[in-house]
């Protein structure tokens, strides 16, 4: 039964909300932490009509919340609907079965690739109406099928966008940083590329990756990892590749931290991931460096590789490998097809970086100028406007973002 996976992410949801929750609604919390428990025993009992008795009592209750409480649960309904029309295809009842899974799909349900695998659903999978259904879903859960048709850019885009900078390592505030760390031990006295990596290792072992987290307000690595250290706590995947950055242009090395970003055209996925490229001076490129999972990409030959390689290769179905130990928090594995192949086939549609790469990048206030530079795909559903320029009076800083089509520009060379 294929879809046990998906309501057991519903439970997690459950119980999290069960634990953190003390208001009047720990009722239905848990009477809908029940629900989910017999709802699979009678799904696997083929009981449609004792399961469809019990959906229809929970979606009583569930409509009767209200509109931010009924958010909190959508993955239930969604996910029942599913289950019933895996129930009903199961039994050949193809009217059922597609009714239901049409109302999973309005209730939510995206999975495209899910859906595609799933052998409850054999029964319907040649129907026209599954077809018309289905379809539309690869544009918005069929991350390689997305990937692949954002893969053009244009080379010809001139759009005048500001030169990227790196900070000397001559700066105090990163002078400081190499000595109050050690970090020239740390890198080690081996070639360039063994002290990237070796500096990479170090972050990922010190500060664990903790995504549900706010970052700490001042954003430079000595306070971030103070902050880390005093609360027995983690960054997300920005912070760690903010304070890694500082560390590499600490130690000389031009460094950017790269968001990589989803298509998300129907703006349900606030998901993104943040990794840095190290710019190699003996290989003559940028180098794909990921704290989070402690995981840089290679080719078949063991050839390190830049994001924008990483990005072509998937794109051109050719090898890539992880490093064997890779890995998230030293309690799982980064495996390559989960990690490049699902999660960054997804977020490496569009990519963002700063401008000037230097110390406290991102500690916002004093007036302060933050200018970034996004790289589009052609087929991306919002081009313009070329510049956009806004103030925050909250953060009093002026945020400045630029728009180009043109990997050249993006991936250019330090100077």
């Amino acid at each position: 039964m294929k879809l046990r996976s998906f309501l057991s992410a519903a439970l997690l949801l459950y119980v999290a909300v069960v634990i953190g929750q003390t208001g009047p609604n720990i009722e239905f919390q848990k009477y809908a932490h029940e629900c989910d428990s017999t709802l699979m025993k009678l799904y696997e009992k083929r009981d449609v009509k004792g399961y469809n008795t019990l959906l229809n009592d929970f979606l009583a209750k569930y409509k009767s919340l209200p509109p931010d409480e009924q958010k909190t649960y959508a993955n239930f309904p969604r996910g029942a609907y599913y289950n019933f029309s895996c129930a009903y295809s199961l039994i050949n009842n193809k009217p059922l079965a597609l009714e239901y899974l049409e109302k999973a799909i309005q209730a939510g349900y995206y999975n495209y690739p899910h859906i595609q695998e799933d052998t409850d659903l054999d029964n319907i999978r040649n129907e026209q109406k599954f077809k018309s259904l289905t379809e539309p879903l690869r544009d918005i859960s069929d991350y390689m099928y997305i990937l692949k048709k954002g893969a053009a850019y244009n080379l010809q885009d001139n759009r005048e966008l500001p030169k990227f900078t790196y900070q000397k390592s001559d700066n105090p505030n990163l002078v400081l940083l190499r000595k109050s760390f050690k970090l020239d031990s740390i890198a080690g006295t081996g070639n360039e590329v063994s002290k990237i990596i070796n500096l990479l290792h170090w972050m990922h072992n010190l500060v664990p990756h903790d995504g549900g987290s706010s970052n700490p307000d001042i954003k430079n690595a000595i306070n971030m990892i103070a902050v880390c250290k005093r609360d027995n706590r983690g960054l997300t995947c920005r912070a760690l590749a903010m304070a890694l950055n500082e560390c590499y242009l600490a130690m000389g090395f031009q460094s950017r931290f790269v968001t990589c970003f989803p298509k998300d055209s129907l703006g349900i996925d606030p998901d993104c991931h943040v990794i840095n490229a190290v710019y190699s001076k003996t290989l003559n490129k940028w180098v794909w460096i990921d704290p989070t999972n402690d995981a840089y990409v290679m080719n078949e030959k063991g050839e390190l590789l830049s994001i924008e390689e990483v990005r072509e290769r998937i794109i051109g179905d050719k090898p890539l490998i992880v490093n064997p130990d890779a890995n998230w928090n030293h309690k799982s594995s980064t495996i390559k097809e989960n990690y490049l192949y699902n999660y960054m086939a997804k977020n490496l549609y569009m990519l963002q970086c700063v401008v000037n790469n230097e110390y406290d990048t991102e500690t916002y206030g004093n007036g302060k100028t933050v200018t970034r530079i996004t790289l589009l795909p052609l087929d991306y559903f919002d081009q313009g406007p070329d510049k956009n320029q806004g103030y925050n009076k909250n953060l009093n800083t002026t945020f400045i973002k630029y728009k180009t089509n043109n990997p050249a520009l993006f991936w250019q060379a330090p100077n």
